[in-house]
């Protein structure tokens, strides 16, 4: 059962370690090629991450194959932190999604979203000027309203209604229909001599820049984020299982080279 647990240890360390190599390889790709603010955004998270799994592995692999028992202590403490940070950031991320809702619009196939709506914490991260314009720059990298601008059913007014338009493309691509401005294309729209609404929306709103600096983008980025953040939680809890699973067999691995005596790299 021992020999068997210190395989096991050894095996699922030996796969991370291999899987951490293509994503180091990203990071440092996305650091020396990437030509958007989008992309460089990314290259530090991801470079960290491939050297925190290739450190990590690396040690529960010679730890548990060669019964370097200090090793498996470092690596049995980095992974109980790593289970608890991801239980806080699970709990974290169903408690920040929890509120927000896009709002039905009358006779629409889409629905329309506000900034007002989400959480304060989320709030505070659009409304922050540095992120925005990150964001902002993967928003327009992505190219969501050029692509909804080319769909070529969309130029009647009516068609456009009943168009089912992404949290994104409704919030970024086109004014809040409350500001009553002229249907034109998807992305072109003609403003009114004399704006009724109150929505500070209504005059961010231009043809060339769009709405990119609306509150409506920013909810439709949150409305979006909650969305991947719901799906992101689930897969948070399937891989804190398999963390237990992995954390277990190493204690298991552990306890045996302890009582056994077995203290290797200076240790009685």
């Amino acid at each position: 059962m021992v020999r068997i647990s210190n395989n096991l240890v050894g095996i699922l360390n030996l796969v991370t370690f291999l899987l951490s190599i293509p994503i180091l390889g990203g990071g440092i790709w996305l650091s020396t090629r990437g030509t958007s603010d989008c992309e460089k955004f990314l290259d530090k998270p991801v470079i960290a991450l491939g050297v925190f799994l290739m450190v990590v592995s690396l040690a529960g692999l010679i730890g548990a194959c060669c019964r370097v028992t200090w090793l498996l202590w470092l690596y049995l403490g980095v992974m109980f932190v790593l289970i608890v940070l991801l239980f806080c950031f699970t709990v974290f991320a169903f408690v920040v999604t929890n509120k927000g809702a896009g709002k039905v619009v009358s006779n629409a196939g889409f629905r329309e979203y506000r900034l007002g709506d989400y959480s304060n914490w989320l709030q505070k991260r659009v409304n922050n000027d540095k992120n925005w314009r990150k964001i902002r720059s993967c928003l327009k990298d992505s190219k969501i309203c050029d692509n909804l601008a080319k769909e070529t059913n969309l130029q009647d007014f009516n068609q456009f209604l009943k168009t089912s338009l992404s949290p994104l493309q409704s919030g970024c691509c086109k004014p809040p229909t409350e500001c009553e401005f002229t249907y034109q294309s998807p992305t072109s729209w003609t403003t009114p001599a004399l704006i009724n609404s109150t929505n500070p929306d209504c005059k961010t709103w231009s043809n060339p820049d769009l709405c990119y600096d609306c509150q409506s983008c920013k909810a439709g980025v949150l409305a979006n984020l909650k969305k991947n953040w719901k799906k992101v939680a689930v897969v948070n809890i399937i891989f804190l299982i398999f963390l237990l699973v992995v954390y277990s067999l190493g204690c298991h691995a552990f306890r045996h080279n302890k009582d056994n005596g077995r203290w290797k790299g200076g240790y009685p």
